[in-house]
């Protein structure tokens, strides 16, 4: 696998692991329908949060979040719509990212709840 991939890797297994000290129940990560993938999908309470994790070692060129386009969200909404009917799920769906920037212990966390909306 190549570096910039285990350093995704590793942002998405950091935001699990702090989704979980927060109360969520990681429901799925990677899912993929047609060409969308969700990295993260978790419940807390009635809430179902689709995350998108975003990792990058440095800031220097632009914001992590500024990555998730209109295409994506596209994406995104297509793929947890599916996930939602075939499971007959009842709950609100949010969309939420987390952000990792930085490498090793000097890495910084930021969960953005409500990121977007699918409309």
């Amino acid at each position: 696998m190549a570096a910039h991939n285990d350093f995704g890797s590793e942002g998405e297994q950091r935001a699990a692991a702090y989704l979980e000290e927060q109360g969520y129940t990681i429901l799925e990560r990677n899912y993929t329908f047609a060409r969308a993938e969700i990295d993260i999908i978790a419940l807390k309470g009635d809430i179902l949060a689709v995350v998108e994790v975003k990792s990058r070692s440095s800031l220097l060129f632009a914001l992590p979040q500024d990555a998730v386009n209109r295409k994506k969200i596209r994406l995104l909404v297509k793929a947890i719509d599916h996930y939602v009917r075939a499971r007959n799920i009842n709950s609100e769906v949010r969309f939420d990212i987390i952000t990792v920037t930085g490498k090793g212990e000097h890495s910084e966390l930021n969960h953005i709840e409500d990121a977007f909306f699918h409309f």
